[in-house]
C-alpha cells in the first residue's frame, strides 16, 4: 500500500478578513476563567444569561408542537401561522406594499442570504460604523470590499447623510440601517429614515432594515416615541426588514429570524427570486420553534414591561457610570440594551479590553471590532446584568483605569 504524506489543509484566503470581536474575546475570557477567576461578563447581548426569561407561552406551544408531531422539515418559507402572524405584525408597523415574507434561522441568517442573493463581485453595500460584525463578516465570505458610512456621535448617533452620499458609487447595490442600533443604542429619527429613503430611490438601492430591537426603545418618553420602520416611511422603496424571537422575545438559542420584503413589485420580485432560491437549498429553519412566532407577536405582550424597566434602570446606571468617570463619556442609548462609550486613553481599545479582561476579569468588546472614526476610541457595554453586577464591574473599570492611566 503507497504512502503518502499529508499536507496542512489550509483555510480559504479569503476567511482572513472575517472577524467577529464579540466572540473572538470570549476565547482570552475563558482562558482567564480556566485560571479560577469570575468573568463579569457585559459583552454579549444574550438576556438569558441574566435575569431574564422567554414567557411561558411561547415555550408550551414550542413543547405541544414538539408532541404534536411538528419535528420533521417545514416549507421553506416557513410555516403558515407564522408567515400570517409576521404580516400581521409589519401592518401594525405600518409597512404595506409587501412582497413576501420567510421566516430564517434567526436575523443572522436573513442577512446572510440576503446579502448573497443581492452582490456580485465587485459590488459594494453601504454599512453603518460603527455595526454590527455580523455584516463585514458575510461580506469578506462573499469577498466584497467594506463600503461604511459614519453613524454621528455628535448628532445621537444617527446617520452622517453627507457621508452617505459620498460613498454612494455606480456599484453600490443598498445600504443597511441597524436601527435601534448595535453597538451604539441609538434609534433613528422619522426625518433621517425620510432622508435615506430618497437617496434609495435617487440611486435605485434596497435597504435592509434590521430593526430586531424593535420592542426595546428604553427612553423615557418611549410611549410618546415609539420605533418608526424604515419601510413604513418608504413604501414604494424596496426594503427587508429584518426581526425575530431572540431580543424582543427573549429566545435567542432558539434562532428565529425573519424577513418582510417590501416596495414596488416590479422593482423587488426579481431579487425575491433570488433569495428564494436560497431559501430553498437550505432546506428550512427549526420547524418546532415556528409555532412560537404567532403566540409571541399576537399573545401577551406583558413580559415587554418588565424587560424594559429593568433595561431603563440599568441603562440610567450605567449612564451615571459613565458621567463620573474620568476619559469616559457617553451618549444615551435610546434602545436595546448597549451603550458605546468613548474614551481617552494611550493605547488602541483593543488592548484596553484584552488588558481589562485579564486584570479585572470584566469582559467588554472594543470599539475598534465594531469600526469607529480615525483618531476615537470606544467600548461597547451589555448593560442586561442586573444592578449589582454592574455596579461591582463598573466600580473594577474604573480601578483599572486608575492604575493604568494615572
Amino acid at each position: 500500500m503507497p504512502v503518502t504524506q499529508l499536507r496542512e489543509i489550509a483555510p480559504a484566503a479569503r476567511l482572513e478578513n472575517v472577524r467577529y470581536a464579540i466572540r473572538d474575546l470570549a476565547c482570552i475570557a475563558d482562558e482567564v476563567a480556566r485560571q479560577g477567576h469570575k468573568i463579569l461578563p457585559l459583552n454579549i447581548g444574550d438576556p438569558l444569561n441574566f435575569d431574564f426569561q422567554t414567557p411561558a407561552h411561547m415555550i408550551e406551544a414550542v413543547y405541544q408542537a414538539m408532541r404534536n408531531g411538528k419535528n420533521g422539515y417545514s416549507s421553506s418559507s416557513g410555516i403558515a401561522p407564522a408567515l400570517e402572524a409576521i404580516r400581521g405584525e409589519a401592518a401594525r408597523k405600518g409597512i404595506t406594499n409587501i412582497q413576501d415574507v420567510f421566516v430564517t434561522s434567526g436575523v443572522s441568517e436573513t442577512v446572510d442570504i440576503c446579502l448573497t442573493a443581492l452582490l456580485n463581485p465587485g459590488d459594494n453595500l453601504l454599512t453603518p460604523c460603527p455595526d454590527y460584525p455580523l455584516y463585514s463578516a458575510v461580506l469578506a465570505k462573499l469577498e466584497i470590499g467594506l463600503n461604511t458610512y459614519y453613524l454621528n456621535e455628535e448628532d445621537g448617533w444617527q446617520p452622517d447623510l453627507d457621508d452617505i452620499k459620498k460613498k454612494i458609487t455606480p456599484r453600490t447595490r443598498g445600504i443597511v440601517l441597524i436601527n435601534p442600533n448595535n453597538p451604539t443604542g441609538s434609534v433613528c429619527s422619522r426625518k433621517m429614515l425620510e432622508q435615506i429613503a430618497e437617496l434609495a430611490r435617487q440611486h435605485n438601492l434596497i435597504v435592509f432594515a434590521d430593526e430586531i430591537y424593535d420592542k426595546l426603545i428604553i427612553d423615557g418618553g418611549a410611549e410618546n416615541d415609539p420605533h418608526v420602520a424604515m419601510a413604513a416611511v418608504a413604501p414604494d422603496v424596496p426594503v427587508i426588514t429584518f426581526g425575530g424571537l431572540s431580543k424582543n422575545y427573549l429566545a435567542p438559542g432558539w434562532r428565529i429570524g425573519w424577513g418582510v420584503a417590501s416596495g414596488e413589485a416590479s422593482v423587488i420580485k426579481p431579487y425575491l427570486e433570488g433569495v428564494n432560491k436560497l431559501l430553498r437549498s437550505r432546506l428550512c429553519a427549526n420547524h418546532p420553534e415556528q409555532y412560537a412566532i404567532k403566540p409571541a407577536l399576537e399573545g401577551p405582550q406583558d413580559h415587554l414591561i418588565e424587560v424594559k424597566r429593568k433595561l431603563r434602570s440599568r441603562r440610567d446606571l450605567t449612564m451615571k457610570w459613565c458621567a463620573e468617570t474620568k476619559r469616559v463619556s457617553c451618549v444615551a442609548p435610546r434602545g436595546a440594551f448597549y451603550a458605546y462609550p468613548t474614551i481617552d486613553i494611550p493605547e488602541g481599545d483593543d488592548v484596553f479590553v484584552t488588558e481589562l479582561i485579564r486584570q479585572k476579569y470584566v469582559t467588554v468588546v472594543h470599539g475598534s471590532g465594531f469600526g469607529q472614526r480615525p483618531g476615537t476610541k470606544h467600548f461597547r457595554i451589555v448593560f442586561l446584568p442586573d444592578e449589582k453586577t454592574l455596579a461591582t464591574a463598573y466600580a473594577a473599570i474604573g480601578d483599572f483605569m486608575r492604575e493604568r492611566y494615572k
